[in-house]
């Protein structure tokens, strides 16, 4: 199978987004399939706008012999109407991988009414879609209707390849001294890196410790506005943003903390929260969204109303003066995580749609070629 990928900048930028194409890439091409990535650069908004009308995207496109085109549903603007051109040239199927939706964010209600309007002429230009979540299914079938063919294939948890055992994860929680909290996601506004800071305000300092573990460059002002609310607060000293880390130096940390909250005010799904649960970190993340798909609230984490740093408070409090339940809701956690599809198990459902989608594609179009053939 000869595969296209469409997605802004490089497969290998650390998000949840990239990480989870970059998977079925990998695995695309380890059962033999070339995978040829189409790179567009990652401009704003308005720019990208443009790419709809470059000639020369649209000829390289029309000419390539794909068995099947992928798109990140991030390229969405770049694409809503050359999607339109393309199906009137050539005969592979189109394909959109659905993160989450821009406008599904959190912004003035005008702006993502505009975000919603192009969104929609994009998601009706595609033949199938790979949704990472239920609720991701969800909000594109509210926004369009009944979507064309589509799978639903989770993101994994496990690319760490470390885990504690219900032992040591029950030891880790009676350690004496602060709650170590982790946070794990790019310091950007949607990810509440600040509704953390606000309820951790409202705690003593002796009872918690944070390392907020996710890129600094992402968004440099708002990477500002945070260290600035940590100098506010007088919590340097009880504070680590060590940046965006992969590999060892990310499971070394994680199995260090005892919790892990990220409070986003929009998650398609929350690769972290999953990745935490496989060292046994019960997850506090919002309602909006599709945390509520990984987490049981009060089980083997909480879910806030998005923007309520007050009850995320409560939360982290209960769990500081109670280590009897960290460490059952810690258990949880882990169990939660191995109920969950691996990488691979996700992978390989996403091969098998690609496949599927391209083989009836091809019949169907040469039906029609026979029976417009005179």
């Amino acid at each position: 199978m000869h595969v296209g990928l469409i997605i802004y900048g490089s497969l290998d930028t650390l998000s949840g987004g990239y990480l989870y194409d970059r998977v079925f890439v990998e695995h695309l091409r380890g059962a033999g399939d070339t995978v040829e990535v189409v790179s567009l650069p990652s401009r704003t908004y308005a720019r990208h706008l443009l790419d709809n009308f470059n000639r020369s995207l649209r000829q390289h496109l029309a000419n390539k012999p794909f068995d099947v085109l992928v798109q990140d549903e991030l390229n969405h603007p770049s694409l809503f109407a050359l999607n339109s051109y393309l199906r009137k040239h050539v005969t592979y199927p189109i394909v959109s991988v659905v993160h989450h939706l821009r406008s599904s964010e959190q912004r003035p209600s005008w702006q993502n009414a505009a975000y919603r309007l192009i969104e929609r002429r994009y998601l009706r230009s595609v033949h199938g879609f790979i949704f990472n979540s239920a609720t991701t299914k969800g909000v594109v079938q509210g926004l369009i209707g009944n979507t064309a063919p589509s799978v639903i294939a989770y993101p994994g948890g496990d690319r760490l390849n470390r885990t504690l055992d219900e032992a040591a994860i029950t030891r880790r929680s009676h350690v004496e001294g602060p709650l170590h909290i982790v946070f794990l996601g790019n310091l950007i506004p949607r990810k509440g890196l600040h509704v953390l800071l606000d309820a951790l305000a409202q705690l003593p300092l002796e009872k918690w410790r944070l390392i907020a573990i996710g890129s600094l460059t992402a968004d440099s002002a708002y990477t500002t506005h945070i260290r600035r609310q940590i100098a506010r607060m007088g919590i340097t000293d009880h504070v680590t943003l060590p940046g965006a880390l992969s590999g060892e130096d990310l499971t070394a940390l994680l199995m260090q903390g005892q919790v892990l909250a990220m409070p986003s005010s929009y998650e398609g799904f929350g690769i972290a929260y999953l990745e935490g649960m496989a060292v046994g970190l019960p997850a506090i993340a919002s309602t909006a969204g599709a945390a509520h798909e990984i987490i049981t609230h009060g089980v083997d984490g909480f879910l806030i109303p998005p923007g309520d740093s007050n009850q995320l408070a409560v939360h982290l409090h209960a769990l500081m003066d109670d280590p009897a339940r960290l460490a059952l809701m810690s258990r949880a956690a882990r169990a939660r995580f191995d109920r969950h599809p691996t990488w691979q198990q996700s992978a390989a459902a996403i091969r098998s749609f690609l496949l599927s989608l391209s083989s009836n594609h091809s019949y169907l179009r040469s039906i029609l070629n026979k029976n417009a053939t005179p």
